[in-house]
C-alpha cells in the first residue's frame, strides 16, 4: 500500500536523522531477537544499527559480535553451528553477543537488511588451522562503505544512515619532558567504569578510585622530575579491556608500563604492598588467585569482553618476550627497594603471575599492589595524600635509576 510505504520511509528517515544528529539516539537500538539457522545467525533490532564487527576466540571456540549504538535485550538461542548464546554490555553504547560454536567456523559473509534492523551472519565451517588463522587476523568490520568510512546508503529512499566505526583505541595525552627521545612511562589505573575492582569493608571506597588517585600522583611526580614523558591509560572513570591497556602502551611505544591496583583479602588482617611481573607459572597460590581475580575484569555477565587469544601465549616463547620479562623483573626489584623506606611491603613481595595486562611482548611491565583496601590500616593510608605521594616518590626514584642504568648499559 502506498501510504504504508511512505510512512515506513518517513520512519526510517526520521531515525536516520536522529542517528546523524543525536549521540543519544545512537545508543537507543535494542537487540530484540536472535534467529539461528543451520549455517547462519540473524540479529534483529528495534531501531537501525549502523555497523557491526566480529572476531573469533579460542578456549572454547566462539564468535563475538560487537554492535555499536545498541543495547542488549533478553535473547537466547542455539542450534546449527551455535551451541549457546551469551551477551552483555561492552560499554553503555555497545552490545556484545558471543556465540559458542559446536565446531570451528568463521563469518563468511555479513549482510544488513535495507533498513538496518537486522544483521545476518553467514557461518562457514573451517579447519582448526584456518580457525587459528582467523583468531590471529582479528576483527572483521561490517556495514562500512569502503569509499567513505562512517557513512553508507541504507537504500531506503535515498536516506543515508551514518555509520559509527568501532570505537578506536584511546590514545592518551603525553606530558612531562619534551622531546621524543625521553623515555615514556605509561601509568595504568586499574579497573574503572562498571568494574569497581575491590571495595572497602563498608563498601564506601572502591579500588578504581584509589588506583586513579595514586596513578595521578605518580604522573605528577614523574612530570615534575622533568626526566621522562608520562601518559595515563585512563584519567577518568572509564572501563578499559585489559588488552587495551597494554596496547595503549605499545601504541605509544612506551619504555615502561606500571599498572596500579589495591589488593584485597578475606582476611582483614592482611596488609602491605606487593609487585607482580609476568609468568605463565604463578609463583604461589596467592599469585594464582590474584591473576584469576584481575583477569576476570574482562568478563561481564558471563561474557568475555576482552577477546584474549593464544597469539600472545605464543609470543611469550619468543626471545624478545623473555628479555622483556627479565627487564620487568629487574625493575620490580628496584621498585621495591626505592619504595621500602616509606611503604610497607609484604614478605616475598615480588611475585609472578599470568596477568593479561602485563603481556605486552615489548614493553617492560609491572603490576603494583599499593596496599589492602580490605584492611582498615592500609585503607587509611591509601586515602592519605601523603601516602600517595610517598608511593609516587618511590616510583619516581626507581624510574630514574632504571633508565640511568639502561642508558649506561648496566
Amino acid at each position: 500500500m502506498p501510504g504504508f510505504v511512505i510512512s515506513q520511509r518517513l520512519i526510517i528517515a526520521l531515525t536516520a536523522i536522529l542517528l546523524l544528529f543525536s549521540g543519544a539516539a545512537r545508543a537507543a537500538s535494542t537487540v530484540t531477537a536472535v534467529d539461528i539457522a543451520d549455517a547462519s545467525v540473524t540479529l534483529r533490532f528495534d531501531a537501525p544499527v549502523a555497523t557491526a564487527s566480529a572476531f573469533v576466540l579460542t578456549g572454547p571456540q566462539r564468535i563475538a559480535v560487537d554492535l555499536p549504538g545498541a543495547r542488549m535485550g533478553r535473547v537466547s538461542a542455539s542450534g546449527g553451528l551455535i551451541a549457546a548464546t551469551r551477551h552483555g554490555q561492552y560499554d553503555p553504547n555497545t552490545a556484545r553477543v558471543v556465540f559458542e560454536l559446536t565446531k570451528a567456523a568463521v563469518v563468511g559473509d555479513a549482510t544488513f537488511s535495507d533498513d538496518h534492523r537486522a544483521l545476518t551472519l553467514t557461518l562457514k565451517p573451517v579447519s582448526e588451522s584456518l580457525f587459528g588463522r582467523a583468531v590471529r587476523k582479528g576483527r572483521q568490520l561490517f556495514g562500512l562503505d569502503a569509499r567513505a568510512v562512517g557513512a553508507r546508503d541504507a537504500q531506503n529512499g535515498g536516506i543515508t544512515v551514518p555509520l559509527d566505526p568501532p570505537k578506536p583505541l584511546p590514545v592518551p595525552a603525553v606530558s612531562g619532558a619534551r622531546g621524543t627521545r625521553r623515555p615514556l612511562v605509561v601509568i595504568d589505573a586499574g579497573h574503572g567504569g562498571h568494574d569497581p575492582g575491590s571495595q572497602s569493608a563498608d563498601g564506601r571506597h572502591k579500588e578504581k578510585d584509589v588506583a586513579l588517585a595514586i596513578a595521578r600522583a605518580i604522573r605528577d611526580e614523574l612530570v615534575s622530575s622533568g626526566r621522562v614523558r608520562v601518559a595515563l591509560t585512563r584519567s577518568d572513570d572509564r572501563f578499559l579491556v585489559l588488552g587495551e591497556r597494554r596496547e595503549i602502551a605499545r601504541r605509544l611505544k612506551a619504555d615502561l608500563f606500571i599498572s596500579v591496583h589495591a589488593d584485597s583479602a578475606a582476611n582483614a588482617a592482611a596488609r602491605g604492598a606487593s609487585i607482580y611481573t609476568l609468568s605463565e607459572v604463578a609463583s604461589d597460590r596467592v599469585a594464582a588467585q590474584l591473576a584469576a581475580k584481575e583477569n576476570r575484569a574482562d568478563v561481564l555477565n558471563g561474557v568475555d569482553l576482552g577477546g584474549e587469544n593464544n597469539e600472545v601465549s605464543s609470543i611469550l616463547l619468543d626471545l624478545a618476550q623473555r628479555e622483556t620479562m627479565n627487564i620487568s623483573s629487574q625493575f620490580a626489584t628496584l621498585l621495591q627497594r626505592e619504595m621500602s623506606p616509606t611503604i610497607h611491603f609484604k614478605d616475598e613481595a615480588h611475585r609472578f603471575a599470568g596477568l593479561i595486562v602485563l603481556k605486552a611482548p615489548d614493553v617492560p611491565s609491572v603490576l603494583l599492589e599499593t596496599g589492602y583496601i580490605s584492611n582498615d590500616g592500609d585503607l587509611a593510608l591509601l586515602l592519605s595524600p601523603q601516602y600517595r605521594r610517598n608511593i609516587a616518590i618511590g616510583v619516581r626514584k626507581a624510574v630514574e635509576i632504571h633508565f640511568a642504568k639502561r642508558l649506561t648499559g648496566e
